[in-house]
């Protein structure tokens, strides 16, 4: 029981001491009276209402005890109750609990997650330390090291032309001139992605704006390099490639860490005041393409068949060539045989070429028979049929010969020989009555007869000889 009590007046000092000290609601604190000594004189304002409430500001120092107290039950302390006490072991044991469970959390700050897609920026009192990949990570706490997270499979859209120029550059105008003065607007999106994590946290302010100004750096020096009709007219896709790879030499230029992933051109067209002016001359120019592929149509359809025809002659060509080369090659083998019977009996040959030659013409010709020994006789010839029947034959034999050069069949000799002397004319003025009666036919029996003069006279020196 003494200890009890001694240990209740020491506890009972220390809260004077700590009352008279530290505590800021007591109205006597900095007054000089630090003894603790319980001074009964009180200003009015201090004194308790006749209630018994004091109605005051709450006392620090009693929450810290009445905290105090709260901890000391918790690990099973119970002040006052007669039992054994422990200095203030169950207080710290708490507060180093407490202060454990703050470090845990305080190092458990540290954990991030990498989604799928995503990477991780880890730096070290702002510089970089290391990236990490997808999954869970551990990091030293704040203010030691910091992560962020780097979407690297977003792929981002910008927009760049003369309304994007005028609406965040503030420009009275943001129109292109091509290489022939002329001024045109051009309007296209860029997709971009980032490509390095590390440049795009270290070395980009915003990846938008560098986007814009690349692309419309891009822009400006391919259409000074280009044709209007080139920009508005030709193929788009040599300009789209041309852009993206303009826009990521610059963007690599500066160590921006995007990556361009397509250009897609919206729109190319001229200013509103000359847009008269420039679609005449599109309509213009229409009707220049569209005459140009009539005659294309046009040559590609001629050009075939005037092909066709060349070939057609080249083979007809051929045929002719090669039948007169046989024909010629035939007439030579048939005079060396007939020389060599010829030289064997020349009379007798010469005999049976007449007639075989007499026979030929007389049975492809009119022939009229006058009596020599009837006197003066008027004999009519019917001249208009004789002159159709030698026309009518002339066309057969003609269309005869055009199918055969047609065919590529070489003639015979014979045949070929008795084409020619029937489409040959008729002699208008006859030799003798017996000629003059021949009508038409009458060159004919001229040469046969001239042929046997010559060949009798041959004979007949041939046997003089």
């Amino acid at each position: 029981m003494v200890n009890h009590r001694v240990n209740d007046y020491n506890e009972r000092t220390n809260r004077q001491r700590e009352h008279a000290v530290f505590s800021i609601n007591d109205p006597r604190w900095g007054r000089g009276d630090g003894n603790g000594v319980k001074n009964d004189t009180k200003r009015p304002q201090d004194r308790k209402r006749p209630n018994g409430k004091d109605e005051g500001p709450p006392d620090l120092d009693e929450m810290w005890h009445e905290f105090n107290r709260r901890i000391a039950g918790v690990f099973g302390r119970k002040p006052g109750n007669g039992g054994p006490r422990d200095n203030g072991r169950g207080t710290r044991i708490g507060l180093g609990i407490i202060i454990g469970v703050l470090i845990a959390i305080y190092l458990g700050s540290g954990v991030f997650v990498v989604q799928d897609g995503h990477v991780g920026v880890i730096s070290q009192f702002g510089k970089y330390r290391q990236t990490v990949a997808q999954g869970i990570h551990w990091r030293l706490p704040y203010p030691f090291q910091s992560n962020e997270i780097v979407d690297t499979s977003q792929i981002r859209s910008v927009e760049v032309g003369r309304g994007t120029a005028l609406s965040q550059g503030n420009v009275r105008d943001a129109s292109l001139l091509t290489s022939e003065a002329d001024i045109i607007d051009v309007r296209f999106a860029v997709q971009y992605q980032i490509k390095s994590p590390t440049d795009f946290l270290f070395r980009n302010l915003d990846p938008d704006q560098s986007v814009v100004q690349a692309a419309q750096a891009a822009i400006r020096e391919i259409a000074g390099g280009l044709k209007t009709d080139d920009i508005l007219y030709k193929d788009r896709e040599a300009l789209r490639s041309r852009l993206a790879e303009s826009i990521q030499r610059s963007l690599d230029t500066y160590r921006t860490g995007l990556q361009v992933t397509g250009v897609a051109v919206q729109s190319v067209q001229v200013p509103q005041q000359v847009q008269s002016a420039f679609e005449e001359a599109s309509r213009v120019r229409q009707d220049n393409e569209r005459a140009r592929d009539t005659a294309q149509a046009y040559a590609d359809q001629l050009l075939p068949r005037a092909k066709a025809d060349a070939a057609r002659m080249i083979d007809e060509a051929t045929a002719y060539s090669n039948r007169e080369v046989t024909q010629a090659q035939g007439d030579a083998e048939r005079f060396k045989e007939v020389y060599a019977e010829y030289s064997k009996a020349p009379a007798v040959i010469r005999q049976r070429m007449y007639l075989d030659t007499m026979q030929q013409i007389y049975s492809r010709t009119t022939k009229v028979f006058v009596d020599s020994r009837a006197g003066n006789t008027v004999v009519y010839l019917p001249l208009d049929k004789l002159v159709e029947a030698n026309r009518q034959q002339a066309k057969d034999a003609a269309e005869g010969a055009s199918g055969a050069a047609a065919a590529g069949t070489p003639a015979t000799a014979d045949g070929q020989q008795a084409r020619a002397q029937s489409a040959a004319p008729a002699a208008a003025a006859p030799a003798s009555p017996a000629s003059a009666a021949s009508g038409p036919h009458a060159n004919a029996g001229g040469d046969a007869l001239r042929s046997r003069d010559a060949f009798r006279s041959r004979s007949r020196q041939d046997d003089l000889q």
